[in-house]
Order: C-alpha cells, then sequence, then structure tokens
C-alpha cells in the first residue's frame, strides 16, 4: 500500500505545479510591459491625459503643483506692495502736496480776480452819468513850444501833476515821489515806453517854458512839462476838478503865493481817468497801482502805444 506521503503527493502534486506556473507567467510577461511604460508611448499618454486645466493654462498649473522659488518671489513681492498700498490708503503725501498747491493756487487767482474787478468796477464808477468827470479836452504847449492836448495823452497810461516853480516844499517833495515812481514804473515794465509823466504848471506868468525845462531837470529828464496863458491854464485845471489861486493880471516881478490841489491823477490809455494817488501814497504803493491798472489793461489784450 503506498505511504501517506505518496497519496499526499499525487494529490497535491498538480495543483503545486498549476500555481508554480501562474506565479511565474506574469512575472515573465509583466517584465517586458514594465520596461515599455517608460517608453515614448508611456509619455504621450501620461501628456494627452494631463487635465485640460494644465494644459490650457501651463502657468498657472507648475505655480500651484511645482515649488518653484522665482513664482514665490514675485507672488511675495506683489503681496508686499498691496500691503503698502492697504496701509497709506487711497492718498499718498504726492497727492496731497497736488491738493495743497492747487487749492493754494485757486486761492490766489480768486483774490487777484477780485481786486482786479474792484478796481474795474471803481474806474466805470468815475465816468459814470451823474459824476463830474475828471479830465477833459485841452491846448497847453511843450517846452519845445509844440501844442499839446488831451489826444497826446492818449494810448499811455499818464500821470499828471498840477503845481508851480516857485512852491517852497510841497512839490519838491511830490516831483521827488514822481521821479522814483517813473524808474520803478519804468524797471517794471522792462522799458517799455507806455507810462507818460506830466507837469501842469499853475502859475504860467512865471514859469516860462525856459523856466520850467530848468526846473523839471533837476527831478527827472522823462517829466514833460506844460504851460499856456492863463485861460488856457485855468481851462485845464476846471478839466481835472484842481483848485488854484493864482491871480490873473499880474505884473513883472510881481511875488505872490499860488495854493492849488496837491494830487496826482493817474489816466487810462483812453483818457479816462482811474486813480488818485495823494500825499499819504509812498513811491512804493503808487507804484504798486499803477503797475495794476497797467497789467489789467494788458490782460484784457488792449493796445498801448509804445512810441
Amino acid at each position: 500500500m503506498p505511504s501517506s506521503l505518496q497519496m499526499a503527493s499525487r494529490i497535491f502534486g498538480p495543483a503545486t505545479r498549476s500555481f508554480a506556473n501562474i506565479e511565474a507567467v506574469p512575472t515573465k510577461r509583466l517584465l517586458p510591459a514594465l520596461r515599455n511604460a517608460s517608453g515614448p508611448q508611456c509619455r504621450a499618454y501620461t501628456q494627452s491625459q494631463r487635465p485640460r486645466s494644465a494644459q490650457q493654462f501651463p502657468g498657472t498649473f507648475a505655480a500651484r503643483h511645482e515649488f518653484s522659488t522665482t513664482a514665490f518671489r514675485a507672488r511675495a513681492k506683489t503681496m508686499g506692495q498691496l500691503r503698502q498700498r492697504n496701509s497709506t490708503g487711497p492718498f499718498s503725501w504726492k497727492a496731497a502736496l497736488l491738493f495743497v498747491l492747487t487749492g493754494a493756487g485757486m486761492v490766489i487767482y480768486f483774490r487777484v480776480e477780485k481786486a482786479r474787478l474792484e478796481r474795474k468796477r471803481i474806474a466805470e464808477m468815475s465816468k459814470g452819468v451823474g459824476r463830474p468827470k475828471v479830465g477833459g479836452p485841452f491846448v497847453l504847449k511843450d517846452l519845445d513850444g509844440k501844442e499839446f492836448t488831451e489826444e497826446d495823452l492818449k494810448g499811455k497810461y499818464s500821470f499828471v501833476y498840477f503845481g508851480f516853480t516857485h512852491c517852497p516844499d510841497i512839490c519838491p517833495d511830490e516831483l521827488d515821489k514822481m521821479a522814483e515812481i517813473i524808474e520803478k514804473v519804468k524797471e517794471a515794465t522792462k522799458g517799455e515806453n507806455i507810462f507818460l509823466p506830466v507837469f501842469i504848471t499853475c502859475d504860467p506868468a512865471r514859469d516860462t517854458p525856459e523856466v520850467l525845462r530848468e526846473y523839471l531837470k533837476e527831478f527827472h529828464p522823462g517829466i514833460i512839462g506844460l504851460t499856456g496863458t492863463y485861460e488856457q491854464v485855468k481851462n485845464v485845471c476846471r478839466q481835472y476838478r484842481v483848485y488854484f489861486s493864482t491871480p490873473k493880471d499880474v505884473k513883472a516881478g510881481e511875488d505872490y503865493l499860488v495854493d492849488h490841489s496837491i494830487y496826482f491823477y493817474l489816466m487810462d490809455p483812453d483818457n479816462d481817468f482811474v486813480e488818485c494817488i495823494g500825499r499819504q501814497d509812498t513811491p512804493e504803493s503808487a507804484s504798486k497801482v499803477i503797475l495794476e491798472h497797467i497789467n489789467d489793461w494788458k490782460r484784457e489784450g488792449k493796445p498801448l502805444k509804445t512810441q
């Protein structure tokens, strides 16, 4: 009788051989397959099966799934800028400075414009109906004996003063002021010949052209001296609302005093009165007023004579 071992080998032997064959066959067949898995077909398959988002947005996929230090630094810099912007708010110091400068410029502009309109209003009021007009037609003679009328004042700003050469103190002081004003206006306008200083005598009997020439030369060579007959001088004083007490019929060598109004009359290029300068005004304040009117005239684009 066969032994127990022989019986067991007969029963389990085929099963063991089948199991060994089953275990061995896949190993032999899988090795070539695994080798082929790293080839081009596998890579093509892998790329074709990547998510659509990775194919359409390769940069985004790389930034999310690949640890790149470059992308991280760029993102960190951008976040830092955003944090800095959020910390300062919508306004920066440049925006604040621009706001302040714009506001200051507007305030200055409105103040200058308001002052200009006020000067214009006062000048228009002096021309109004029912008010005494300062200035008007006259006929006098200059120091060369030529006829000089109100038409010769047009086209420039004229600065008219009434006085006489025998005045002990007031006229010399005012003519010194006039000389300073002439120089200041000339300097501010860069030598433009648009300002005409005029001295009209209230004492025609003694203030002949020769006397006036020597007298005015002591103050400023640019002052235009005018004289005439007694009636002519009386008429121009009436036109400018100037009071004077010169006697009409005086004898040669007779001594007398003359009382008169002490004002400078600023006339615009249309020969309309715009401002009155008194003894309380300094050369600086008077020059400022004159230049303001000249600049207003230029700003409005009105013509000025320079000859």
